[in-house]
């Protein structure tokens, strides 16, 4: 896949075929649109084009002050994109300036003049343009003019309930796991650095490695304790992960830190990627360090039994 900082690295193609969104998370909704590209790509003879933006829209223009934290950040993006068939990913600095496009001007100054779009394939209730004014309808009805064909895909449902970002976004930050990696249909993705932290875990018998999350925009899902797979390089190992206060030890700030099952070694300064699997239960105040261990006992055994 080849990627493009912006719309001037970019040489308009002779059949493209485009899809457009920020497709935060390559949730299965996404990933069904990504399917149709592909499919459209193949039969036409063309080269597919996924059209997004960085940063999220909502950081830029958001009304309500608060923008999202973000299910992938655009690294992780680039590469699930690639896995599912993108031959090229154009990434528009989101600006305000941009924001203030019209419906109209973004079709023909970056769809058509720029991009040569043959096709177009969007998703669901998919807007663009200044206010989001532009729309399925509105392409249908001008498609003629710009020199393309439009295609809706319709939304993705997961037991009856149709898969969004904003709904994965809402069951991590509940904790919810489970659904969470339903709807994205592969486990949530977290990575991190290690760094020193108060190397209590090591004389309770669980060593941690604290991890700091170097990109801000990453959502962080919500406290307690969680079993995860862990990543690092080539090697996996199963753990335990937990997000929060440490109130049972008077901590002062959210840690997210890291017990890996079977592991010896010193890896500070190293990434590693966790993998969430499961919220095992909320965090806790306990009585003291012997009330901590015992639960940490049970918290591995549970940890390894959903871990097989």
């Amino acid at each position: 896949m080849k990627v493009y900082q912006d719309l001037e690295q970019f040489s308009r193609l002779p059949y493209a075929v485009v899809t457009s969104g920020t497709f935060d998370g390559v949730h299965v909704g996404h990933q069904k649109i990504l399917a149709r590209l592909e499919e459209v790509r193949r039969t036409s003879g063309g080269e597919s084009v996924l059209l997004t933006f960085w940063p999220h829209p909502r950081q830029v223009v958001g009304k309500d002050g608060n923008p999202p934290r973000l299910l992938t950040t655009i690294e992780e993006k680039a590469a699930l994109l690639a896995h599912y068939g993108v031959e090229h990913l154009i990434v528009i600095p989101f600006t305000k300036e941009f924001s203030q496009l019209s419906s109209d001007a973004f079709v023909r100054q970056v769809l058509v003049e720029k991009i040569g779009t043959k096709k177009l394939v969007i998703g669901y209730d998919h807007r663009f343009g200044r206010n989001r004014e532009g729309s399925f309808e509105y392409l249908v009805q001008n498609a003629a003019s710009y020199g393309f064909q439009v295609e809706e895909i319709p939304p993705q449902d997961v037991e009856h309930v149709t898969v969004s970002s904003s709904r994965i976004r809402n069951a991590l930050l509940e904790g919810n796991v489970r659904v969470a990696n339903e709807y994205l249909g592969r486990p949530y993705v977290l990575r991190g650095t290690v760094v020193r932290g108060n190397q209590l875990g090591r004389t309770i018998g669980y060593p941690t490695a604290n991890l700091r999350v170097d990109d801000e925009h990453k959502l962080i899902p919500a406290d307690g304790v969680y079993a995860v797979r862990v990543g690092r390089g080539a090697q996996t190992f199963g753990g335990m992960l937990n997000i929060g206060m440490r109130p049972t030890v008077n901590g002062t700030g959210r840690t997210v830190e890291v017990h890996l099952f079977d592991f010896n070694a010193d890896i500070y300064d190293e990434e590693l990627t966790l993998y969430f699997v499961e919220k095992l239960r909320a965090e806790q105040k306990f009585a003291g360090l012997e009330a901590l261990k015992a639960q940490l006992r049970q918290d591995e055994a549970d940890a390894r039994r959903l871990l097989g």
